[in-house]
């Protein structure tokens, strides 16, 4: 693409984003409010359970110091020795993992997912030296433009800035502008607040990988420009959404959803402090007789409020009537705001003496309402984060080249939303042997122990070190 071509999708695509950005603001200022925006939000139920829900997808996606993925032959019994390889492979990204900033990036962008909708993760190699060789950026939503590809992926994303030219040539040294422009950036070192232009960075699908342009738009330039391109092997910029309407291209989230109850919620209260202020100071009237002056009266403990002989003096306003129904339509809001943000589904467990039977149950029931939502995370965030860090840590030379989108490795999900459907086939497995084994010895003949110990190893996500190696069979 040019860059006029670019700018011009750029801006088609901002078009297209402009619809979203209202309710983005008011789902903002609801739940996760500006320090200046915070002295307007009256009530916290949204606030709190928005930050249960990305503490509890955090939890159970992408659980931090804890092995939520593994690596594994896509077809076939693999060899000791490539199962062995794969295992070091998957014990390496973890490392890398915890030791980089991770954790905290990812629950930043689990709670843009849960407000907005749509989350974005940038993943880059980190600089030689660091501890380790990945780097995580949680990138607003609202600071990004997005298209979706043919796939259906958020497969393209820009970004813009606005950078003096002084700014733009120390963001990229390398860059060829005109002599005119070099002028201008020597001369805005003597201006205090020198002229912003802006810059286009994108990146885009090729067919080949990934394409990486950045476009620079100032006056003094006949044209726009590239100031920088590249090509990335693997997307930088992983994109997902909580839900997709069709035809649109941003994810809707929770918090949109339950946003009119949130803001009825929020207005709930603050009509209750009102009418609790004006029960405890009263609304009062007094006669105009000369000597009573309203604007100096204070109804304070002890005050002496002076009246004229005869004159009603500082009379109570009797209210018409005492009919309070806002607490029953405030506890209702609450529900249903808890409920729409899975505060009561995701949240600890309040009865201790639940059995494990139902300690099952509710893990299932968390299963199905998040079946949609956690297949479209699969593909869109973690599949694509895993094979991003796999191909850094292959460049940099501590992982062999492991190829996940050819089918030679298999990518395992083991976190613990992810080992529901685990539990589910190994107690009916488990089921299955009891049967087997009352049936008699016969049956049970028929049963190979091993492998079934194999199976159900693999299936519970039990690591491999425990298992004896599977002996290797000669050819007569």
């Amino acid at each position: 693409m040019t860059p006029q071509q670019i700018l011009a999708r750029h801006d088609a695509a901002i078009a297209r984003r402009r619809p979203h950005e209202g309710h983005w603001r008011d789902a903002y200022a609801h739940v996760l409010p500006a320090p200046h925006e915070a002295a307007s939000l009256y009530d916290a139920t949204a606030a709190d359970a928005t930050e249960q829900l990305a503490a509890s997808l955090l939890a159970e996606l992408t659980p931090p110091w804890s092995r939520w993925f593994g690596l594994a032959p896509a077809q076939g019994q693999a060899e000791p020795s490539e199962a062995a390889a794969l295992e070091r492979t998957a014990g390496t990204l973890q490392a890398h993992l915890d030791r980089s900033n991770f954790a905290v990036e990812m629950h930043q962008a689990f709670l843009d997912l849960v407000i907005t909708g749509t989350g974005i993760m940038l993943v880059e190699e980190a600089p030689p030296g660091e501890s380790t060789a990945l780097r995580f950026t949680a990138v607003p939503v609202r600071t990004a433009v997005l298209e979706e590809g043919p796939a259906g992926r958020l497969d393209t994303v820009f970004r813009e800035a606005r950078l003096s030219t002084a700014e733009m040539l120390r963001r990229f040294p390398f860059a060829e502008i005109p002599a005119a422009m070099q002028r201008e950036a020597a001369a805005e070192a003597d201006q205090p607040e020198p002229v912003k232009h802006r810059l286009i960075e994108a990146v885009w699908p090729d067919g080949q990988g990934h394409r990486y342009a950045a476009v620079f738009d100032a006056p003094g330039l006949k044209a726009p420009l590239f100031v920088a391109q590249g090509r990335f092997a693997d997307a930088p910029f992983i994109a997902f959404r909580w839900l997709k309407a069709p035809g649109e291209v941003y994810g809707r989230g929770p918090v949109i959803k339950a946003l009119p109850d949130i803001r009825t919620a929020n207005r709930v209260v603050e009509l209750v402090l009102k009418n609790a202020s004006i029960a405890v100071t009263g609304i009062w009237q007094a006669e105009d007789d000369g000597v009573l002056n309203p604007a100096t009266v204070q109804l304070t403990p002890g005050a002496i409020i002076p009246k004229a002989p005869g004159s009603a003096g500082l009379t109570p306003l009797a209210a018409p009537g005492d009919f309070d129904v806002s607490q029953l339509v405030l506890n209702d809001l609450r529900a249903r705001i808890r409920t729409a943000l899975l505060a009561d589904r995701l949240g600890a467990l309040r009865d201790q003496r639940m059995t494990a039977t139902e300690v099952l149950e509710r893990s299932a029931e968390t299963a199905r309402l998040l079946g949609a939502t956690y297949g479209r995370l699969q593909s869109e965030l973690l599949t694509p984060l895993v094979a991003r860090s796999l191909a850094i840590l292959a460049r940099r030379g501590e992982v062999p080249p492991v190829l996940l989108e050819q089918g030679r490795v298999a990518l395992r999900y083991e976190s613990p939303l992810a080992r529901v459907q685990g539990r589910a086939d190994a107690a009916n497995t488990l089921l299955f042997l009891d049967a087997v084994a009352k049936m008699g010895a016969d049956a049970v003949a028929e049963v190979d122990a091993a492998a079934a110990a194999r199976w159900l190893a693999r299936t519970l996500g039990a690591p491999a070190e425990i298992l004896a190696p599977t002996p290797s069979v000669q050819p007569e």
